[in-house]
């Protein structure tokens, strides 16, 4: 079992060496269909299973495309990885959507909404003079 430190390095190794692939070494079309970045690695505490988890911007099209690209490219970024980083074994790789930055968008698109449909707070209102009397 590796510490915590140690997978928390190895884990944004991956994260940079992947997020290289990713624009310079991936030859699947499909990959360049949406613009990707990887958000986070999740690696097990026994450096054999990385969770990399990618964000992609574009149409749902591209996005369900780009995702079989990922997923079609585990094996050869797997290998890939393993030439890059000095491992025992390189990591079981596997590709997650990141939905955190459109549901962010979301519920900011939202808290917009109420702030626009809410009328303006009476400014001579003071909660001090409601404790005071």
């Amino acid at each position: 079992m590796a510490n915590s430190r140690r997978v928390s390095r190895v884990s944004s190794l991956i994260k940079r060496e992947v997020s290289q692939m990713i624009l310079f070494d991936l030859k699947d079309d499909r990959v360049g269909a949406g613009m990707v970045s990887v958000t986070d690695v999740y690696l097990s505490g026994d450096l054999q299973h990385a969770k990399i988890f990618v964000s992609i911007y574009g149409t749902e099209e591209a996005k369900i495309e780009t995702m079989q690209g990922l997923k079609s490219s585990e094996a050869f970024v797997r290998k890939e990885l393993a030439h890059r980083i000095r491992l025992r074994r390189a990591p079981e790789v596997t590709f997650f959507e990141d939905h955190g930055i459109e549901r962010g968008d979301k519920m900011l698109h939202l808290l917009n909404n109420i702030r626009e449909t809410t009328p303006p707070e009476d400014e001579s209102y003071d909660l001090e003079d409601e404790y005071n009397n």
